[in-house]
């Protein structure tokens, strides 16, 4: 089960989005030198249909993406969740920033426009540093996941 510690309106994390940024608890990852980890924690409200609906109508006339931060204990319910919203606000982009190095063969990738793969290394840096072990992808279509280029990773 996933939950979410809290959530807030970004600008940074999804390059040109206005993103509704769902901190998921219970991080399995555990990364040295983590920004968050309160994460660690098993707390939070659990994370529903009904619940995605209520803040994405709260904050519709804003948002163009939902990012699921975390999530890593439970992947399949990251993936279900993502489907829903594709499903249910067919204009909303969802994203999923994920600490893990690769995704679990099964995760089907088209239920978000945007994944980040990676742990967090303080001696690698974070996304926008040239020598980060992280990736972000923009997920097409007919191309499947494309490195977005205002990165760029080693």
């Amino acid at each position: 089960m996933l939950k979410v510690y809290n959530y807030d309106i970004v600008f940074q994390e999804i390059p040109d989005e206005v993103t509704l940024a769902l901190n998921i608890s219970n991080c399995p990852n555990r990364c040295e030198g983590c920004h968050s980890p309160w994460l660690w924690q098993d707390k939070g409200e659990p994370i529903t249909d009904a619940l995605l609906d209520q803040l994405v109508q709260q904050y519709a006339s804003a948002l163009t993406c939902v990012c699921f931060m975390g999530g890593d204990a439970d992947p399949e319910a990251v993936e279900h969740y993502a489907a829903y919203l594709k499903k249910h606000y067919p204009n909303m982009k969802t994203a999923w920033y994920s600490g893990m190095e690769t995704l679990p063969e099964s995760t089907n990738i088209h239920c978000f426009d945007y994944i980040k793969t990676g742990a967090y290394k303080a001696e690698l840096g974070g996304l926008k540093s040239p020598n980060t072990n992280q990736r972000l992808y923009r997920i097409t279509e007919t191309d499947g996941p494309q490195p977005i280029p205002i990165y760029k990773p080693k």
